[in-house]
């Protein structure tokens, strides 16, 4: 019996050890078949200088896909960031042009489709933005950090090259495992919100469980475009339309002409300053990667060393591009751009100033392109209870107007319609203005001009009405645009004894701030540096106001910090 009993368990072992071998057989068959899976996934490097450059240490397949490189997808300034890196850190022998050529290749052949890139556009114009991923936020806190989240969203990657970024981070940049890769305190214990049980995964193993399925190498918006892309046809004139904080509106045409290649171009921009009326022209060059990219450089004469650098998004149609032109040591000057085909008919691009105030009459210049000789005020119409009451003058790209309005117009915004051309609400109807604010609420600039260049800030007053219901901060809500305010700053007492308004900088008439220069300031407390917080205050008082009215204020936070020491990427893709 006691035979039997060990003969059983013998056989009963066997039989589980059996089943467990299968189960590891099965369980590594299914590995190797998603790793050839993700292989199959790269992307054949068909360009010989490519493949020359990088397969010393990329290894190329017989379906020439090379190791890393064909297994991931990005911006123009993410293949640019790569190839600097490999140039500084790996060694890589390359010139210029050649660098240039591969870029090209890179950007255009392993690039992103219009739908993947433009959630982030933000990241590669520069702009300062409080965005916030909401899709996961344990992936988020990992990644940012240390750098945006805009720039993990213009990648593409297999779930294997995630893994290698990973990796590529913890070797090149040790910090990153005390900063964001390792699990900080105990183990979890408590049920989530949704009654699962706790997450306990290293912060780095959902962050690539994560991002390898939002963000994979293949998806159907790279399929379509791939297979859509075309070189761009821009060559022609172009309607200009811009707004550049502090200077407002900016009106004209830039002309496009073909350049050296298929995707490049030169371009000339001739342009004014509605307001002011300064002029605005800039030549430069451009190249537009992946079928939709452009990305530029203008300049305004042979004094301007730095110019501004172009970054468009160009419409599936090639009839628009938007995006934004800016310059400065940390690309914080700029403006918002937008780019319209020319034909024939009439374009109204803006006018001067937005704001008809009730009860009013005001003078208005009504930018356009091919807009009638001799346009008569009744071929103007801003909608119920505005009145051109005279055309000053008239020439096809601006008419000078009286604009009367009414004491019972109907206030929100109104479409303009110019002989035969329309622009939706390029126009306010106003009663009176009940608040201001500042933008941006919070800004921020870098002390800097001895050994490191300053960050500027710009501010610009906005003026609201309540609108309908008569209660601020309600959706209904008018804007009504840039006002003329007297401005000052004000100290943000964040420590005992602060001093920073004195030392931080200046800020002049029109709401520019320059900070001071870098270093210890001896004229200050312990010798400290010239940083600090201060606000940025704006006074309106309404020209129709009596003097002893009270003034409107609105305010923003300034943060005025040390320079940026060490810049480990600069991408500047651009002729």
């Amino acid at each position: 019996m006691v035979k039997l009993k060990t003969l059983l368990a013998s056989l009963l072992a066997a039989v589980s050890t059996a089943g467990l071998f299968a189960a590891d057989v099965s369980s590594n068959a299914d590995k190797e078949k998603e790793k050839q899976k993700e292989i199959d996934q790269g992307i054949p490097i068909t360009s010989e200088l490519v493949r020359n450059t990088c397969s010393p240490c990329h290894k190329a397949d017989d379906k020439l896909r090379l190791t890393r490189i064909s297994y991931r997808r990005t911006t123009p300034e993410g293949w640019e960031q790569t190839i600097k890196r490999m140039i500084d850190l790996n060694g890589l022998q390359v010139q210029p042009e050649q660098a240039r050529l591969i870029l090209k290749y890179l950007a255009t052949n392993l690039g992103l489709a219009p739908e993947e890139s433009k959630p982030a556009a933000w990241e590669v114009e520069k702009r300062l933005d409080d965005f916030k991923y909401t899709a996961d936020k344990d992936t988020e806190a990992t990644c940012t950090k240390c750098h945006s989240f805009g720039r993990v969203m213009l990648q593409r990657r297999t779930k294997t090259d995630w893994e290698y970024l990973v990796a590529m981070h913890r070797g090149y940049y040790p910090l990153s495992d005390f900063q964001a890769f390792r699990r900080m305190g105990p183990l979890l214990t408590q049920p989530g919100p949704d009654g699962r049980p706790p997450d306990n995964r290293q912060p780095m193993e959902k962050a690539i469980a994560h991002l390898s399925t939002a963000f994979p190498l293949v998806t159907p918006e790279w399929s379509a475009w791939s297979a859509n892309m075309r070189e761009p046809k821009l060559a022609g004139k172009w309607a200009f339309a811009a707004y550049q904080p502090g200077k407002g509106p900016v009106y004209g045409t830039v002309t496009i002409h073909g350049g050296a290649a298929g995707d490049e171009f030169v371009t000339e921009c001739d342009a004014v300053y509605a307001r002011s009326g300064q002029a605005f022209k800039r030549s430069g060059k451009s190249i537009v990667y992946t079928g939709y990219q452009w990305r530029g450089r203008s300049k305004a004469g042979d004094q301007d060393k730095d110019g501004m650098r172009e970054v468009m998004f160009i419409d599936r149609d090639m009839h628009q591009m938007t995006g934004r032109w800016f310059t400065g040591a940390y690309e914080e000057i700029g403006m918002d751009v937008k780019l319209e085909r020319i034909g024939n008919d009439p374009v109204v691009l803006g006018l001067d100033r937005m704001a008809l105030k009730k009860s009013a009459t005001t003078a208005v210049a009504i930018h356009g392109i091919n807009l009638a000789a001799n346009v008569t005020a009744d071929a103007i119409d801003l909608g119920r209870g505005v009145k051109v009451t005279r055309v000053v003058s008239s020439t096809p790209t601006m008419v000078k107007a009286e604009v009367e309005v009414a004491a019972d117009a109907p206030i929100g915004k109104r479409d303009v319609f110019v002989a035969g051309a329309s622009l939706p609400a390029g126009a306010v109807v106003y009663d009176k203005v009940d608040a201001i604010k500042v933008r941006p609420q919070a800004g921020m600039a870098r002390i800097g001009g001895i050994q490191f260049p300053k960050q500027y800030a710009q501010f610009e007053a906005i003026a609201y009405s309540n609108g309908p219901d008569g209660k601020p901060g309600t959706k209904d809500d008018i804007e009504i645009g840039p006002v003329d305010v007297a401005w000052s700053m004000d100290e943000y007492a964040s420590t005992y004894g602060d001093d920073d308004k004195q030392y931080v900088g200046k800020l002049d008439d029109n709401g520019f701030f320059t900070p001071n220069v870098d270093g210890p300031n001896p004229e200050r407390h312990n010798h400290t540096n010239n940083y600090g917080d201060v606000w940025i205050v704006a006074a309106y008082r309404a020209p129709d106001g009596g003097k002893d009215a009270a003034p409107l204020r609105g305010r923003a936070h300034l943060l005025v910090t040390v320079p940026l020491y060490i810049r480990f990427d600069q991408p500047e893709v651009a002729p």
